[in-house]
């Protein structure tokens, strides 16, 4: 899809068998994108083997295990990226810290996890890659962040992640503009709930019906949506925040 061979690119938040991250970097490297994933607390067997399966169709790939909510973790990243495959194209920022809070709860310590992570890492990587990149002198660049539809219908429990992850949508817009002159576009997904590593059957029998095309959304949709704005068929889309959800209803 959109010549997409032999570019790199780095996907944060790729932890587990069934999550989202490693079903963008399967389906990248479907296409012939070199891999770069970062994870936190993974089993070592799985990053391992998960790896082998990557390089195995074909492309090359390097893993990184980093806690996001250190300061100074996305100059590291693209120090080491650079370092091992050379400048990257494209940057996915899936990694996030989503914990339960509420009015009851919510405090300066939760209001900093989800900050370190959801906000300050992605907004580093994201500026930091595009002053790179021009330093680089290079020409075509992506940038895509991950939200979760924040701003179409209230998240009650979530305040802190509500609060964290809206924010990416205002910095998307804002970014985007000032990017653009390089070539670099600059997009968010919502991809709605999916069915991934933090969904119980309990879950699962709650949503369903609120799909009318009648399953939830799986990895896999979100994987081809990234792919899409990944590649040159995208280039003319910049500053959206994408709903991706499948038709599901709030409420």
């Amino acid at each position: 899809m959109g010549h997409l061979q032999n570019k790199t690119a780095l996907i944060t938040g790729a932890s587990s068998q069934r999550d989202i991250g490693t079903a963008i970097c399967r389906k990248l490297a479907s296409q012939g994108v070199n891999i770069f994933f970062t994870h936190w607390n993974s089993d070592k067997d799985w990053v391992e083997s998960f790896q082998k399966e990557i390089i195995h169709m074909g492309v090359t790939c390097k893993e990184m295990e980093i806690d996001l909510s250190e300061a100074n973790a996305a100059y590291t990243i693209l120090d080491t990226i650079t370092k091992e495959l050379g400048s990257p194209s494209i940057v996915i920022n899936n990694a996030a810290h989503s914990t339960r809070d509420g009015y009851l709860k919510l405090d300066a310590q939760i209001l900093d996890d989800h900050y370190f992570v959801n906000m300050r890492s992605t907004f580093l990587l994201c500026v930091e890659f595009a002053r790179r990149f021009e330093q680089a002198k290079l020409e075509s660049g992506r940038i895509i962040n991950m939200t979760s539809g924040q701003d179409l219908g209230p998240m009650p429990g979530e305040l802190a992640y509500v609060a964290t992850k809206g924010a990416i949508s205002a910095f998307t817009r804002s970014l985007s503009q000032e990017l653009a002159p390089l070539g670099i576009t600059v997009n968010a997904v919502n991809p709605g709930p999916t069915d991934s590593a933090w969904m119980t059957d309990e879950i699962r029998e709650f949503l369903l019906p609120k799909f009318p095309l009648g399953r939830i959304g799986t990895p896999d949709d979100v994987a081809r949506i990234i792919a899409f704005l990944a590649s040159n068929e995208a280039e003319w889309i910049t500053g959206q925040i994408i709903h991706s959800e499948g038709g599901f209803i709030r409420g």
